[in-house]
């Protein structure tokens, strides 16, 4: 009877969470960004601007989260966030990994795909922070070193979507084509969810009997250098892309209960 309680309060608390980012976004998109277009002129300060009060947004709720018992989570080496113009790459085991990236790292931009832009809570701060846009073509790549060279940190998540439950890893050459053009180190981040929840297909809803825990930890920098030397760009590419898929799953949890080492996750 209490673990049902437990596990309602919890449902309770989630949806509670999830309705207040959803409503925060639409109230920043219709209040506060309108505000700041009219107070900052200058659009490079105003997309500098708008990225802090993403953060800010971010920190609170994820602060939020933790205090209402929804999740917790432990920070590794975020220092390494506090530089600028890192290309920073991530696996994405869950919904909340974006949110717990962009709340780490100063001056933060991300891919963003192009539905999110038409998406009714999400457009004001896409296109008030001026977030790269994944439906720009072959311009793509170098919308994204446009990005570093501004000063900006990039997050990208290579798999291009969340990790599967079936498990393995299929990383996109888009992010490694990004550090081989613009010659920019990589960042990895490993981000870990125990016990596994708003995995790829999950619903919001689908909560585990315990609390989600967070594991993030920014690890050393990868020298793109040595993958540059004597080859083609193309070729250089495909060799980090292969380098970072067998990077990431080795950080990858051990698999549990017979379970495929990636089998959980969020999105």
């Amino acid at each position: 009877m209490f673990k049902s309680l437990e596990r309602f309060v919890r449902v309770f608390t989630t949806g509670f969470c999830f309705v207040v980012f959803g409503l925060g976004g639409l109230a920043m998109r219709i209040v506060l960004f309108p505000m700041l277009a009219w107070a900052v002129r200058d659009p490079t300060v105003r997309a500098r601007v708008v990225k802090q009060v993403i953060q800010a947004a971010f920190r609170t709720f994820l602060r939020m989260m933790r205090v209402l018992g929804v999740m917790s989570c432990e920070v590794r080496g975020a220092e390494k966030l506090q530089r600028q113009g890192l290309l920073v790459l991530a696996n994405h085991p869950t919904l909340l990994d974006v949110v717990f990236l962009m709340a780490l790292t100063q001056r933060a931009d991300c891919v963003v795909k192009a539905a999110l832009r038409d998406n009714p809570f999400m457009r004001g701060p896409v296109t008030a922070a001026g977030f790269v846009c994944n439906d720009s073509g072959a311009a793509l790549v170098q919308d994204c070193i446009d990005s570093l060279q501004a000063g900006n940190n990039l997050i990208i998540f290579p798999e291009g979507t969340r990790t599967s439950r079936s498990g393995g890893m299929h990383l996109q050459r888009g992010a490694a084509n990004v550090a081989v053009r613009g010659q920019v180190d990589i960042t990895p981040v490993s981000i870990r969810c125990d016990p596994p929840t708003l995995s790829k297909g999950d619903k919001w809803y689908q909560i585990p009997l315990r609390r989600m825990h967070f594991v993030i930890e920014v690890c050393d920098d990868i020298a793109v250098a040595p993958f540059l030397d004597g080859v083609a760009e193309g070729v250089a590419a495909r060799r980090l892309t292969t380098h970072l898929t067998e990077y990431f799953l080795e950080l990858a949890p051990a698999p549990a209960n017979g379970q495929p080492a990636l089998a959980p996750a969020v999105a």
